[in-house]
């Protein structure tokens, strides 16, 4: 079964506020075997209105609507689906009363504004709103349904489980959809299509695999459509099995998963403490960690060294070096690691130096451009990352890169291979 989402409301359309409905309603449309065949955003506008009804009608099997029910006059989505479907316009009782009483409830004067919330269309079923005064609708054509709710997300998420899903369910015979996700770290989305290739073309009849990118890493959706669900569950789990022995040391697990969460639970399970040195992160890395529960066990502490003068005070870089040869380079993300275990007496630190933009601050590297430092029990080493040119960006890329490599690093990995872009 496919259906489509409309929202209505110039509000939406001028930014002035952001659709959180549809990605709701999506969610739980597909908890419930419905796939979501495309969603819009139009205007207060009767022609619109028509017409984005139109084109849904033609191509899903029920339509989501939601928004322009209030009382003034702007919102018309009520008398327009009443002259779309064909029909005059009458006062629910049962409406008319519930909003009676929730407006004495809520010490509010009743008035003629909210004696129209209870005028409906006679071709609709009224689904009764518990949580506001604007009820919701449902119409029934040639075995289609459109079903229009109220915007404000409260109201629309009560209506939608406890009126429309079970009244789907009872008109509808509904198949099955079942996701599963991985995220995957260190690979741009064009190496990691190239790398799993051979993997995504011998995928079983049935399974749809789509990639989302995001700066913590990709994250690969396997999708089953109208399969049974037990049999659908284990078709995707034994493919990610077979995609876990391809790129090993680019998984992290499945959704919900991060690099620090796959690090922590490394330094936990071996009983490493780490330190941090930052300077392009600004203090990120610590952050990361220590929103985990349970950080104080393995995390001894961070130092933030955005100066030259601080990173000579506070973890001993050579400031004739950072004069000479400036502070994005190998020679100063070692010695910051270096220098912040030895403050610490950490097992393992991870250190930043970098421009994360949008200038360049004198430095001779390009913007995006880090250098991460790793100082463990036998030595110091260091790794060089590129990304983009948007700051915010930067910082998060940067931090998860530096997390990955010392993942890598205590898992055997000593090769450390660079991420390859994240781009």
């Amino acid at each position: 079964m496919l259906a489509r989402i409309i929202t209505i409301g110039d509000e939406i359309l001028i930014g002035q506020i952001t659709d959180t409905n549809s990605a709701w309603i999506a969610a739980r449309l597909n908890e419930n075997g419905i796939r979501v065949e495309g969603m819009e955003s139009i205007a207060d506008d009767a022609n619109e209105i028509k017409r984005s009804l139109d084109e849904s009608l033609a191509k899903a099997d029920i339509i989501f609507m939601t928004g322009g029910l209030g009382p003034t006059k702007d919102d018309i989505t009520k008398k327009t689906l009443a002259e779309y479907f064909g029909c005059g316009m009458h006062q629910d009782d049962e409406t008319f009363a519930m909003i009676e009483a929730l407006l004495k409830t809520r010490g509010i004067d009743f008035n003629e504004l909210n004696r129209s919330q209870a005028m409906v269309p006679d071709c609709c079923t009224v689904l009764p709103n518990h949580n506001g005064t604007a009820p919701g609708m449902w119409f029934e054509r040639d075995g289609k349904v459109v079903v229009s709710l109220p915007g404000v997300p409260f109201e629309m998420k009560a209506l939608v489980s406890d009126e429309v899903l079970p009244r789907i369910g009872r008109t509808f015979k509904l198949g099955s959809i079942v996701h599963k996700t991985m995220l995957t770290f260190g690979l741009a989305e064009s190496v990691l299509a190239t790398r799993i290739a051979d993997w995504e073309n011998a995928l079983p009849n049935g399974l749809k695999l789509a990639y989302l990118p995001n700066p913590s890493g990709i994250r690969l959706r396997l999708s089953a459509y109208d399969v049974e669900g037990a049999d659908a569950g284990k078709l995707i789990e034994d493919s990610f099995d077979r995609l876990k022995e391809i790129i090993p040391e680019h998984i992290l697990g499945y959704e919900g998963a991060s690099v620090q969460e796959s690090l922590f639970q490394l330094l936990k399970d071996r009983k490493l403490t780490l330190s941090t040195a930052e300077s392009c992160t600004g203090g990120n890395i610590a952050h990361l960690i220590t929103s985990m529960a349970g950080s104080s066990d393995y995390f001894r502490g961070g130092v933030v060294a955005y100066t030259y003068d601080m990173k000579e005070k506070l973890l001993g870089v050579d400031r004739a070096f950072l004069d000479k040869h400036g502070a994005i380079n190998a020679t100063v993300a070692e010695q910051m690691a270096a220098g912040v275990k030895k403050l610490t007496g950490s097992d393992f630190a991870i250190s930043t130096t970098g421009i994360a933009g949008p200038g360049n601050g004198g430095e001779a590297e390009a913007i995006g451009t880090a250098w991460i430092g790793i100082a463990h029990p036998h030595g110091v080493f260091s790794r060089k990352v590129a990304f983009g040119k948007i700051r915010e960006q930067n910082i998060n890329r940067f931090s998860a890169a530096a997390l990955n490599i010392l993942r890598l690093f205590i898992n055997g990995n000593k090769d450390v291979p660079t991420p390859e872009g994240m781009l």
